[in-house]
């Protein structure tokens, strides 16, 4: 219980920011904006698999995350 008080805020924030990033990349997406939305996607694939290897998501989660971010950028233009 102990860790789980010590983990959670930083479990908490790692979550909001691989959000956030994905965040960037669908609003690159609905913009229409390839160049933009590819570079988005590049710096959320690092923050995700980042968040992954603390063991906030499971890497699957992050897959799938990472592959559906992808169709959406590939689908541009």
């Amino acid at each position: 219980m102990r860790q789980a008080e010590r983990r959670r805020p930083r479990n908490f924030s790692l979550r909001s920011k691989a959000r956030t990033y994905m965040k960037a990349v669908l609003q690159a997406v609905k913009n229409n904006d390839k160049p933009a939305a590819e570079q988005a996607y590049k710096n959320a694939v690092k923050v995700i698999d980042k968040v992954v290897t603390k063991g906030v998501l499971h890497k699957n989660t992050a897959a799938r995350h990472k592959s559906r971010l992808s169709t959406r950028v590939r689908m541009l233009g």
